[in-house]
């Protein structure tokens, strides 16, 4: 498990492929509105993110297969007020007022090869060490609840509620019928 930074960013274009992970996101969906998102389409998307890096901001963490060392897995973890969308959308709507030094896990991304392992749960492990290890006072998600059903990869990004509970985050809120707020004292 390695910190996202200018020396780890081939890796991450490799694990995304060209199609930047999901849609061309390039994992940016929380950083912009929908209209930046379709004003930058995935080259611009990737630009945005690999700026990000180069500045040196937490952005995410990479997992790596121990047999042959590609990447497997991206989980991203920052600062929650540096994802504007988080201010936006009714799933993440804070429940308190004060949101220094809360983080967010707000996307994960597991190459197809390496799912149904629990790798989601170790970069969630991971995730809230790294916060934690730069202050975070709580890290918070958005997971999707699925109530047992099974989802497709491009359901899950967000994370399942029953993965974050297991890792001792608490349900905050109910965010609909399939959507939670989770947090986590660290």
């Amino acid at each position: 498990m390695v910190e996202l930074t200018p020396r780890t960013w081939p890796s991450l274009e490799e694990l995304f492929g060209p199609n930047g992970a999901q849609s061309g996101c390039w994992c940016t969906w929380f950083l912009q509105t929908n209209a930046e998102m379709r004003a930058n389409g995935s080259a611009g998307n990737k630009e945005l993110l690999r700026s990000r890096v180069g500045s040196g901001v937490p952005v995410g963490l990479l997992a790596f297969d121990d047999d042959d060392d590609r990447p497997v897995g991206w989980v991203a973890v920052a600062p929650r007020l540096g994802y504007a969308r988080l201010a936006r959308t009714r799933v993440a709507a804070p429940v308190d007022d004060d949101l220094t030094d809360v983080w967010s896990v707000t996307c994960f991304f597991i190459h197809r090869t390496a799912r149904r392992r629990g790798l989601g749960s170790v970069l969630l492990e991971h995730a809230v060490g790294y916060a934690r290890e730069r202050g975070a006072r709580s890290v918070e998600g958005y997971p999707v609840d699925t109530a047992g059903a099974k989802k497709g990869s491009g359901d899950l990004y967000h994370g399942t509620l029953g993965m974050f509970t297991d890792a001792g985050f608490e349900l905050v809120d109910r965010r609909g019928a399939n959507r939670a707020l989770v947090r986590l004292a660290t």
